[in-house]
């Protein structure tokens, strides 16, 4: 895999180089992190993206939903993943109510990206106005759209979004929206592999899916749950990849050679 370098040092992976590997048919990898042991890791088998979930709430904090995570909490893991990475694209979640305004929305991601050091920041839901202001001050924005956990008091439980004929056509609006105010990058979760199949080919932005079948551009899964260590039990569309792996750098790399050779997910993991 093609890396740029200064020297024999690593540059990280921009936005652009990820849309050209959209462009090329190249599936990109993504596995969230949390720590500096775990990013450099990552990092050393070539995962192409790490993402600074707020999901760290459930697997690091030990709470029921990602609600209780703040922006402080966001911005320590952050730096912690980013100080250790080399080449992966970093991004972060902007955390529940970090980003009810434009305004605010901008002083939360300025942190995650001054002092958390990462390259993109991920919001929930068709925050069309959040996303257009946050792109017009230079921050480039991750969309997601399908299941969204900081919702979960409003959803009741987690389940595939996007089954009926008319919530499919609102997610394909929202993100074509998304996309028109700026969004870089596109996260479906929990949706029909036949929706994000389409969203993904008529967006010319790269969309990686959790638990959105195998078409989208690139998947995505909480590194815990993927190495089996999670203290939950672990959602139908991850897989244990320490089942057949000698160490978790084996595991981590079982991952990303699935991923780029579209072995995963499978039907099993998919809706």
């Amino acid at each position: 895999m093609r890396q740029t370098t200064y020297g024999s040092t690593p540059k990280p992976l921009t936005v652009n180089e990820l849309i050209a590997m959209k462009q090329r048919g190249e599936k990109i990898t993504c596995l969230t992190a949390y720590d500096a042991s775990f990013s450099a890791l990552i990092d050393k088998v070539g995962i192409d993206m790490m993402l600074v979930g707020d999901s760290l709430g459930m697997v690091i904090q030990g709470h029921d939903t990602t609600l209780p995570v703040t922006i402080n909490d966001m911005v320590y893991h952050a730096r912690s993943v980013s100080t250790a990475r080399r080449r992966a694209f970093v991004i972060a979640d902007l955390p529940f109510m970090s980003y009810n305004t434009p305004v605010v929305a901008a002083k939360n991601a300025a942190k995650l990206m001054q002092v958390g050091g990462v390259q993109m920041v991920k919001l929930e839901g068709p925050r069309i106005d959040v996303v257009r202001f946050l792109v017009d001050q230079g921050i480039p924005v991750c969309g997601h759209l399908g299941l969204l956990p900081q919702l979960i008091n409003q959803l009741g439980s987690y389940k595939v979004q996007g089954k009926e004929p008319v919530d499919a056509a609102k997610i394909i609006a929202d993100a074509h929206q998304l996309q028109q105010a700026g969004a870089g990058l596109l996260v479906l979760e929990c949706v029909p592999a036949v929706l994000a199949r389409d969203i993904s080919a008529q967006l010319s932005i790269p969309v990686i899916g959790i638990g959105a079948g195998v078409d989208c551009d690139g998947q995505v899964l909480v590194l815990y749950d993927m190495l089996n260590i999670g203290i939950g039990k672990r959602p139908r569309f991850s897989k244990n990849f320490m089942q057949d792996a000698p160490t978790i750098e084996g595991a981590i790399d079982a991952y990303h050679q699935a991923v780029k050779q579209s072995r995963f997910p499978t039907a099993e993991h998919s809706f």
